[in-house]
Order: structure tokens, then C-alpha cells, then sequence
């Protein structure tokens, strides 16, 4: 956590254009660009500063910058597991079957029979009901 700590402290520090230790919705917008190359409307920026400008002044200061951050990247991690997850399901099904793990697990070159892939989804099967869940699936990639 260190490291991340270093990093978003860097981060704030460039996007921090005047280093009075705050971010305004222009500094976003200005780094915004900078970084991606994309223009952020004035409205956009205004409502990502509001969105997590706890003391309310407008503006964010290092550790309301850092929870956006983090925000943004813990939707960025479940927009990954969504689309893992989405290869592994039975189409259509909302879960992973074992037929459905065996079939990409071989697309992987990895080639279980139903039985083994029974298996790997009776270790986070925790409703027990034979198949694996987006929540089931997103502990599984926790543990």
C-alpha cells in the first residue's frame, strides 16, 4: 500500500497545477486532457470533484483525491471480473456450470473432465447449488 500511497501522491502532485495542496475541477479538466488526450467537459469535472468532495469547498485535497482514485479503479477491477467471468458462464446462465468451466478451460488448453471441473467449483460453490455465481466467482479471484 506504500507504493500506491507514493504513486497517488505523485499523481496529485501533477494534477495539483498551483500546489496549494487542493485540485479544482479546472485542474482536472487540464490533466484530464494531458494524460488522455480527451477534452473533459466543465460539468464532468465539476461533478467527479463534487462526486467525492467530502468537506464540500469545491475542491479535492489529497485524501479525497485518493479515494476517487481508488474508486475508479475498483470499478475498472469489476468491469475485468465482469468480462472474465462472462467467458466462463453458460451463455445466458448467470453462472459458471461445470460443463461451461470445462469447455473453456479446454479453449485454455486445459483439458479436466466434468468431474475434476466439478470439483474446482465445489471449493467456492458457497450456496451449494452445483455452479459458480458473479459472487462466488469475484471471492474466487480474491483468494
Amino acid at each position: 500500500m506504500v507504493v500506491a500511497t507514493t504513486e497517488f501522491r505523485r499523481v496529485f502532485s501533477a494534477f495539483d497545477r498551483d500546489a496549494d495542496g487542493k485540485i479544482s475541477s479546472a485542474e482536472l479538466r487540464l490533466c484530464m486532457k494531458a494524460a488522455l488526450g480527451e477534452d473533459m467537459s466543465v460539468e464532468d469535472a465539476e461533478a467527479l470533484v463534487s462526486s467525492a468532495d467530502a468537506d464540500g469547498d469545491g475542491l479535492l485535497d489529497e485524501e479525497e483525491f485518493t479515494k476517487l482514485v481508488q474508486l475508479e479503479t475498483g470499478e475498472e477491477r469489476y468491469r475485468g471480473l465482469r468480462e472474465a467471468f462472462r467467458m466462463y458462464e453458460m451463455r445466458g446462465e448467470g453462472c459458471i456450470t461445470p460443463a461451461s468451466l470445462k469447455r473453456m478451460l479446454s479453449k485454455l488448453g486445459s483439458h479436466q473432465d466434468i468431474k475434476e471441473c466439478q470439483a474446482m467449483i465445489c471449493r467456492f460453490d458457497l450456496d451449494g447449488d452445483g455452479v459458480i455465481s458473479f459472487e462466488e466467482f469475484t471471492i474466487m479471484m480474491d483468494a
